[in-house]
């Protein structure tokens, strides 16, 4: 994979890494962990997008970190950036993978499928969004 094929992933925790019992840490979904791993392997950057702050959010970090996986960025575009409150929280990244989706959460062997055997077609679509 060369640079250019590489993707940043926003993913969502709550309903989405683990099942939704926020404010506590849920029951891992399956292959969530296998999977984030997978596609780090696979070079794409992993962005935890989540709407946890504080203490929680630093519990959803932790527990990351404790099943192998640490994100490039933690709500947040690039690992130095500083949340401006006068500004959007809204971050860059590729794709989302998030429980809220239209839909709902695909199974996460899924998500992987999805990504890894449309991966063209996502490119094409990351180039080229404002097309239709």
């Amino acid at each position: 994979m060369n640079f250019q094929d590489r993707l940043i992933i926003a993913v969502d925790f709550d309903g989405t890494i683990v099942e939704d019992a926020y404010p506590k840490i849920g029951k891992t979904r399956i292959f969530a962990f296998e999977t984030l791993k997978r596609l780090q392997q696979d070079g794409h950057r992993l962005i935890l997008w989540t709407y946890r702050s504080g203490s929680k959010l630093q519990e959803a970090v932790d527990f990351c970190k404790e099943n192998g996986i640490e994100f490039y960025a933690v709500n947040a575009s690039f690992p130095e950036e500083k949340f401006d409150y006068s500004r959007s929280r809204k971050i860059h990244a590729d794709l989302f993978i998030d429980d809220r989706n239209i839909g709902g959460i695909l199974g996460w062997g899924e998500v992987y499928q999805l990504i890894t055997n449309e991966q063209p077609n996502l490119q094409n679509v990351k180039k080229k969004w404002w097309q239709f």
